[in-house]
């Protein structure tokens, strides 16, 4: 069965058990005053880690595991860690289950692993997300509990990890061959790390680029302007499909996957039925989209990029901190910096740099609440699903916008597929992101824009956004502009940029322990 038809039957399932439960229960009392052993196939707390806000995925493992025969007890997101501990004891879990799309969320996920360890439990620990993966689980999560702790990759997954762990017969041979995995995945770790540069080379190596004043247009405005209650009917034509699908556990790429031999007619349902609860949004205003954006006047100084209000350029209002690449690759490549897309300070140049924060998530909470109180997790699956893109989309609608506003965007003359493949000058990266990957300079964001009161969008001390279906991020317009990955970086930065944010060195590794090509412990 595709995922889709799981979860269909879920919620088949769940209205037909809401109505019998009353005489299940009655029976359940008696083979207990029989002296019958009445139980689930296993029981698994569920939870997003404090700090992150993002559940789909969770959703979906929590039907999954229901229509086997577990009894799942889902905690929903921002929970912290005594709470899941709590509940775990107070349950007799025979399992907990951790989701976090965020990187902050895998320190959570370690903290916890600690405290399980600490505390004595002795449940098998799942971990599951977008930003989790079997190397992380096995260098940086399951070393700190002495219980197996397994990466679930996707829903797919759940049942058959589950049943292994919980099984007399099979867990022995599964513990073992997950501990000798996770060994191989250490040792690998421990091998030598990728060659770098120092900072100092990394900066004499900056995108080359001659700065030109007709490569700066000005945009028609500068300061903060708001967008509520946009149209969400307007948001439907820049909807990038294809990782809808992939919500759904069907690999491929829209519209292509319409006519998959295999996929193909389960990819139209749910495309179909996307679209008809989306009618419905829609018609009767389910859920609310707001924005807000603006143009700033800005340099680049160093690494950083200033931000000044007035005409003179005077005091600098904020400063984003970047990072830049030190990875020594072949061929001479730029070691590449965000900050490099502005024109630098001493050019004299009059540059800008944009930002902007939009949501489709108003109201989605409660539409969802809604469907799973009629035992419909499928639609409020989908609803989700729905309302993530259409927050992708309200991105790639107000890129439009910003670059007709800008001056550079009025004669693109793209099609829809052509702005999906972002075929136009300009790039809008993200905080928390692989240019980017420090999700605190979202804070300079929503200090700029003043987003929450704008938008009704607020941000967790994790520095993910609420609503989950929210997108926010810089707008950079110079045509050398590009994405790129920042890779692996070095103490040497780690210290600098510590320096530049008026942080410790201990919280930005704790930041950005992902990318760091040292270990902060050594």
């Amino acid at each position: 069965m595709f995922l889709p038809q799981v979860v269909k039957s879920a919620r088949v399932m769940k209205k037909a058990v809401a109505h019998l439960t009353p005489f299940m229960e009655a029976e359940k009392a008696e083979m207990e005053a029989a002296g019958h052993v009445v139980k689930a196939q296993g029981k698994i707390v569920l939870a997003t880690v404090k700090g992150d806000v993002h559940d789909i995925g969770k959703n979906i493992v929590g039907v999954v595991l229901a229509c086997n025969n577990y009894e799942v007890i889902d905690l929903g997101v921002m929970v912290p860690c005594e709470k899941i501990l709590e509940r775990a004891k107070a349950e007799k879990a025979d399992l907990i289950g951790l989701s976090g799309l965020i990187t902050p969320s895998l320190d959570e996920m370690v903290h916890v692993a600690r405290e399980m360890e600490r505390q004595g439990f002795k449940l098998p620990l799942l971990i599951g997300g977008a930003t989790t993966s079997r190397r992380h689980t096995a260098i940086k999560i399951a070393p700190h509990y002495s219980e197996p702790v397994v990466h679930v990759l996707d829903a797919s997954r759940a049942v058959p990890v589950t049943t292994s762990l919980l099984s007399d017969e099979g867990k022995p041979a599964f513990v073992e061959q997950h501990r000798a995995d996770y060994d191989a995945l250490r040792k690998a770790h421990s091998a030598p790390r990728l060659q770098a540069v120092s900072l100092e080379t990394a900066r004499a190596r900056r995108t080359p680029i001659e700065w030109r004043a007709e490569d700066l247009p000005a945009p028609s405005f500068t300061g903060v302007r708001v967008l509520k209650n946009f149209p969400v009917a307007t948001l439907r034509d820049f909807i990038d499909w294809t990782p809808f699908f992939h919500t759904w556990g069907l690999k491929g790429v829209y519209p292509r996957i319409l006519d998959h031999e295999e996929q193909g007619a389960q990819a139209r349902q749910i495309f179909k039925e996307a679209n008809a609860l989306l009618d419905v949004i829609v018609a009767k205003k389910l859920i609310t989209a707001n924005g807000v954006y603006g143009f700033f006047p800005a340099s680049a100084v160093g690494d950083d990029v200033e931000l000044r209000m007035d005409g003179a350029r005077g005091n600098v209002q904020e400063r984003f901190h970047f990072l830049r690449q030190q990875s020594d690759r072949d061929g001479g490549e730029p070691c590449r910096s965000l900050s490099d897309f502005i024109a630098p300070r001493e050019t004299k140049l009059k540059d800008y740099i944009g930002a902007f924060a939009v949501t489709t998530g108003i109201g989605l909470k409660e539409l969802c609440d809604r469907f799973r109180a009629e035992n419909d997790d499928y639609n409020a699956i989908m609803a989700e699903a729905v309302a993530d893109r259409l927050a992708e989309a309200f991105a790639e609608c107000l890129h439009k916008r910003v670059r007709d506003e800008w001056g550079y965007g009025c004669d693109e003359g793209l099609s829809k597929a052509d702005l999906i493949q972002e075929k136009y000058r300009g790039i809008r990266p993200a905080p928390g992101y692989p240019a980017c990957p420090d999700h605190t300079e979202k804070g300079t964001i929503w200090r700029l824009l003043d987003v929450e009161a704008n938008t009704g969008m607020r941000i967790t001390e994790s520095f993910a956004m609420w609503p989950g279906s929210s997108v926010s991020g810089l707008y950079f317009a110079h045509p050398e502009s590009r994405y790129f990955s920042l890779g692996k970086i070095e103490r040497d930065q780690v210290v600098d940029y510590a320096h530049r944010k008026e942080m410790s060195v201990a919280e930005v590794e704790r930041w950005l322990g992902q990318n760091l090509n040292y270990d902060p412990s050594a």
